[in-house]
């Protein structure tokens, strides 16, 4: 089938998968299926904006690196990180050593508690921003979508940093808020069955 390649099993898989091996078990376990966790839809925001500019392979091959950096993205210790933190953080060598990256996600967590204290959870805001499950069709090729400007510009205009339409469409993606696994692959129809019995965070 166009757009997929045979996973270990043999069955159809979304064809980035075939990158590299590592790829399959998040394919087939993670991306795409809903999320309402706080702390790992602050992690996945992050690790997008670490990702901005290199590849996923690169990021997810160093994601325990840097749940261990950034004390698991619990973005109430994340937040209280100072501008010391960032100076240790620039001489791991298990992350992305990225000044303003790291300073972002520093940011975002400080952003992070605000967005709870006003929305009530940061779930419940990125889920107000889930397009008509109704009318997704078919996926996207596309790198951003307009709800994905939507989110990148109220993010920007309320403090968060490297949170750019292509990054927060990344984002929508791996956390569930779009299906955009390929017609055929076996994990499509897993993700929706977890779409429609999903409670959206109010």
């Amino acid at each position: 089938m166009a757009g997929t390649i045979d996973g270990p099993d043999g069955r159809p898989r979304c064809a980035w998968c075939g990158t590299v091996d590592a790829f399959f078990p998040y394919h087939d376990t993670e991306w795409g299926f809903p999320v309402d966790d706080d702390q790992r839809l602050f992690e996945k925001i992050c690790l997008e904006g670490f990702q901005s500019g290199l590849s996923w392979r690169t990021i997810l091959d160093k994601r325990e690196n840097f749940r261990a950096a950034f004390a698991g993205f619990d973005f109430d210790r994340v937040a209280d990180l100072t501008d010391k933190d960032v100076e240790r953080l620039l001489q791991d060598s298990g992350i992305v050593r990225h000044r303003g990256k790291i300073e972002a996600v520093i940011n975002n967590a400080r952003r992070a508690q605000e967005m709870v204290t006003s929305e009530g959870s940061l779930a419940a805001y990125f889920w107000r921003f889930e397009p008509d499950p109704a009318g997704q069709g078919a996926p996207q090729t596309a790198s951003t979508s307009a709800e994905s400007v939507a989110i990148s510009k109220d993010l920007k205009k309320r403090g968060w940093k490297f949170v750019g339409p292509t990054t927060v469409y990344a984002f929508m993606q791996a956390m569930g808020l779009v299906n955009d696994h390929v017609e055929g692959c076996v994990t499509r129809d897993e993700v929706e069955k977890a779409r429609a019995g999903f409670t959206r965070p109010a």
